[in-house]
């Protein structure tokens, strides 16, 4: 899937690439990534497009043949579904800069639930931007219903957790000014648990042991991790000021929402 995403890549051709009936490798292949192929294989579709919506020309619909859609309607559907912003907006976004993360503000006054516990990343010999959110999907895409952003291993919290069933998600992403471009960067660790089912006043600690990514991890879809780095006047340490003083006065707040 990795090298001939841009092929029609059937579920039986899949299959007898790995000499296997469509049913039990479409068993295996869940078991395995925590989602299908047809949906693993989307995922790397839209990474793909991503990394040419920031570090090519092409047009949106040249993309999205170029991704392997015949469809530039389907194309785009999925890509704004998934990533939350249609393609041609997340180009113009990581071209101008994103608005600052700021925190969802409930609208309800049902009580929720807070996540908390330890990351833990395998060596990694430069800096990085964890990221720590639950999701409604295994696959890490939209925006999470609560987020925080860590520096290095050590302590998240996640508050005003809805009630619900969510996948509790962990990616390192190497710093902006690492060599790679930042739309050609998977993450260089990522880490998972299994679906949260979630009740009002729940305090729950899960511990995040990440490892090295590897080709059966699912690439992240969401736009933070390329354009959070890209709004002007250095928004990564204006984040790091506001951990410190949220540290300071004992208060970590979720980050889970973009103004648009």
């Amino acid at each position: 899937m990795w090298d001939r995403y841009h092929e029609p890549l059937s579920l039986d051709a899949m299959a007898d690439s790995a000499f296997l009936s469509r049913f039990y490798f479409s068993r295996l292949f869940r078991s395995k990534t925590g989602t299908s192929p047809g949906r693993f294989l989307t995922a790397i579709r839209l990474y793909k497009a991503k990394h040419l919506l920031l570090e090519t020309n092409m047009s949106v619909t040249d993309i999205a043949y170029a991704v392997g859609y015949n469809s530039l309607g389907t194309f785009i559907s999925r890509f704004t579904r998934s990533v939350r912003i249609s393609p041609a907006r997340y180009r113009w976004l990581a071209e101008h800069g994103i608005p600052q993360l700021s925190q969802p503000r409930s609208t309800s006054s049902r009580r929720s639930a807070t996540i908390s516990g330890k990351v833990v990343l395998p060596p990694i010999d430069v800096p990085v931007k964890v990221y720590v959110g639950a999701f409604d999907s295994p696959i890490v895409q939209g925006m999470p219903v609560a987020c925080d952003i860590l520096e290095s291993s050590g302590d998240y919290l996640l508050t005003d957790v809805p009630e619900g069933e969510w996948y509790l998600r962990a990616a390192a992403i190497a710093l902006e000014y690492t060599p790679t471009p930042p739309s050609t960067r998977r993450p260089l660790a990522v880490g998972g648990h299994e679906p949260l089912s979630i009740t009002t006043d729940t305090e729950l600690a899960v511990n995040l042991e990440l490892h090295a990514t590897g080709v059966f991890d699912l690439p992240i879809l969401i736009a933070l991790p390329e354009l959070d780095g890209g709004v002007p006047g250095g928004a990564p340490s204006r984040r790091s000021r506001g951990r410190d003083e949220r540290r300071a006065s004992g208060q970590t707040r979720a980050i889970g929402a973009i103004r648009s």
